[in-house]
């Protein structure tokens, strides 16, 4: 017999002769594998192994009609969506036997043993995390981000997540986006030094990152090569998938010939490092982030579309609200300081603002500091003043 996971509804009343039907004819359509009902006087036992929940939401739709105890099986979608554990084979959640191949027997101390994040070991972070002043506390600064920080304490930003200029030639207000690689290199590490002198023990910080691959440079390795070198832990690597195929198969390399092929993407990065522990702490009610979103969102490959509204703020490179909130809400807790030390005309401050986590905004350009205030000032207006502790 097939070994399953077992739901068991009950109610008040035995099930009917037009319920039992009615799960007859459930059975018919799914198979053995899939997911099978039984009933037992007055108790439901759904019986699951793997499901298209989309499918199965039609044939509960079409069974609500037929069926008397309507309330009972009305329940079985949410039942089955409350479960957090489970595989994914196509458009099917897997919950029996998911992970068998991966089961490790003795697990922690194999881990102990190999050494887990060996690399951040041994590190010199601080454990006592401070207050961040009232003067950087839901400030936009103009000002170049490597001085603003240094005035900053150690061990007071939650988060930071950031987009630094690529390096591919963009004109951007105050800034030249084509710097020998070296210096580039040289200059964003200062300021990621400072990132993560004022990151708190436990604090993350998220860098978005595209590699500039027709000079075949590998920028997310090399700026998680720089963390790791800090002792920072990785924790890990988002595939931003924006979906964008507008791009010419002929703009570089060759074509239809293995002498030199141009590989094409169609994803960013975003690398994630933790200071000190993989664990941060927060307070449970400050958690924002829904059961659904959070099963979504942990598997570390997001579609999202990129930005369309970039010319309305005039700015070349802007990432999409969405990604910000995606970040926040998975990886920060309502009431965090928020930094983006490159944070042009604002979206990670915008979004900071509307989730109810505190912000400071760095950058270095006048006009895009004033586009950021702008844009916050019509959001306090919408929502109010917000007070999380």
């Amino acid at each position: 017999m097939n070994n399953y996971k077992e739901i068991i509804i009950s109610q008040d009343k035995n099930f009917t002769e037009k319920d039992i039907k009615s799960i007859q004819n459930f059975n018919r359509v799914f198979k053995d594998n899939e997911i099978q009902l039984e009933c037992d006087n007055n108790r439901l036992i759904v019986l699951l192994r793997e499901i298209d929940l989309n499918v199965l939401q039609e044939r509960m739709n079409k069974i609500l009609i037929q069926c008397d105890s309507k309330e009972s099986f009305q329940k079985i979608v949410p039942s089955i969506e409350n479960i957090r554990s489970f595989g994914i084979n196509g458009n099917k959640r897997v919950y029996v036997d998911y992970n068998k191949e991966r089961k490790v027997q003795n697990r922690e101390l194999k881990e102990e043993k190999r050494g887990q994040y060996y690399y951040a070991k041994n590190n010199n972070f601080s454990k006592i995390n401070k207050q961040i002043p009232d003067r950087f506390l839901n400030k936009i600064i103009c000002g170049d981000a490597c001085q603003v920080m240094q005035e900053i304490p150690d061990n007071c930003i939650d988060l930071i997540f950031t987009s630094p200029p690529y390096n591919f030639g963009l004109e951007y207000q105050q800034n030249q986006d084509d710097h020998y690689w070296e210096d580039y290199f040289n200059n964003l590490f200062k300021i990621f030094s400072e990132c993560i002198r004022v990151l708190k023990y436990g604090g993350r910080i998220l860098v978005n990152i595209q590699p500039l691959f027709s000079d075949y440079i590998p920028s997310h390795h090399i700026i998680s090569n720089f963390f790791i070198q800090q002792k920072m832990i990785w924790k890990g690597e988002i595939l931003w998938e924006k979906n964008n195929y507008n791009c010419k198969y002929t703009a570089w390399g060759s074509w239809k010939s293995p002498s030199n092929p141009y590989l094409k993407y169609t994803w960013e990065f975003i690398e994630i490092f933790c200071k000190g522990n993989l664990k941060k702490e927060g307070n449970s009610d400050n958690i924002d982030i829904s059961a659904e979103e959070f099963k979504q969102w942990v598997v570390a490959k997001w579609s999202v579309a990129p930005e369309r509204d970039m010319k309305d703020w005039g700015h070349p490179a802007m990432f999409p609200e969405k990604l910000v909130e995606r970040a926040l809400k998975l990886f920060s807790f309502q009431g965090d300081v928020i930094l983006d030390p490159f944070n042009g005309v604002g979206t990670t401050t915008f979004v900071a603002r509307k989730l109810k986590r505190n912000y400071l905004g760095i950058d270095i350009s006048k006009e895009y500091c004033k586009k950021a205030e702008e844009r916050m000032r019509l959001l306090n207006e919408n929502v109010g003043l917000f007070s999380v502790k």
